[in-house]
């Protein structure tokens, strides 16, 4: 289930708050075989995130469950980070997994649940789930625990985020139930900054003395046209947030995956710029200042790839137009 970007709902004692973490969206399987974990396009992470293996012990009393939530890691100044994520994010050997997991570790943010003992649990209003959630976890682990839930002072918490520069904050009805793969009105997202994923399309070479080195990535969003097919809409291009090895190993990748045409459904701008167009298969998260009338973004910094997610679900998810 996910939530759409929208205000602070009325305090008409319906919803609850939690925060919006900066990391990956996990589901985990919990049964007789041990934990499994997929990432929200369905991909495994379970050989990702070994430390969180230990997980089998939540099912003492139970035969199985299925938990929702989000791994994050932890950067320097003690706040999420998805940049130090990005550490653990893409690995897919086991070895590296346990030695970067000694370094970087993660905590899995628990917030859900949907199955349990084999029983499907999404049609329970969350305030049930949450019951249930709260006796199987009802202490912190080594690498997991079960997120803040407030069912009050939501202007309070989103100043508080907002004052440490965290993500934002999550308003969920109480009388909700989990709908898979729906984006909700009962889930809001608010966040004091503008962020959220793009689809890669290419890139731009860049300038002074970067001729022929990569100085931009070339970001769009999918949209539906009339005829119902989806296409890729153009949202502007952000260097910023790249750093060498970055630029070197996204130039690799989109050469890689090369085409001779623009996979976009209207004309970039060029401004002098050189262009070179790749197959939309890559999806990044981009922070950025506002959207502009022709829908192009202010202010982009690349913060990091995203994995977790399919190019086909990014949406344009923020409002707003502004001169």
């Amino acid at each position: 289930m996910k939530a759409i970007p929208g205000e602070l709902p009325d305090a008409d004692g319906n919803w609850a708050y939690e925060i919006k973490w900066d990391g990956m969206r996990i589901v985990a399987f919990l049964d007789e075989d041990g934990v499994r974990l997929a990432s929200a396009n369905n991909n495994s992470a379970t050989i990702t995130f070994p430390e969180l293996e230990g997980m089998a012990g939540l099912l003492t009393g139970f035969d199985s469950m299925v938990l929702d939530g989000e791994v994050v890691a932890m950067g320097p100044n003690g706040l999420p980070s998805f940049s130090a994520l990005q550490h653990r994010m893409h690995v897919s050997d086991p070895r590296v997994a346990r030695e970067r997991a000694q370094n970087t570790p993660v905590t899995f943010n628990i917030f859900d649940l949907v199955h349990l003992n084999g029983h499907d649990t999404q049609r329970l209003a969350l305030t049930n789930r949450r019951k249930l959630l709260e006796q199987i976890v009802d202490q912190p682990g080594s690498h997991w625990r079960l997120t803040g839930h407030s069912l009050d002072n939501p202007v309070e918490m989103l100043n508080e985020i907002t004052a440490k520069g965290m993500e934002g904050i999550i308003a969920k009805r109480l009388d909700s139930t989990y709908v898979e793969g729906s984006r909700s009105k009962a889930w809001l997202k608010i966040k004091p900054t503008l962020r959220q994923e793009f689809v890669v399309g290419g890139w731009a070479e860049g300038r002074d003395g970067n001729t022929g080195g990569l100085g931009s990535l070339l970001l769009g969003v999918m949209e539906e046209s009339e005829n119902g097919n989806s296409r890729l809409v153009p949202c502007g291009s952000a260097g910023s947030g790249l750093d060498d090895v970055a630029r070197a190993w996204w130039k690799t990748q989109l050469v890689n995956d090369r085409i001779d045409e623009s996979p976009f459904s209207a004309p970039i701008v060029d401004h002098g710029r050189t262009f070179h167009w790749a197959r939309p298969g890559y999806v990044v998260e981009v922070a950025f200042g506002e959207w502009t009338n022709d829908g192009r973004l202010r202010f982009p910094v690349y913060l990091g790839r995203r994995t977790d997610k399919d190019p086909k679900d990014v949406v344009r998810e923020l409002g707003g137009l502004r001169d």
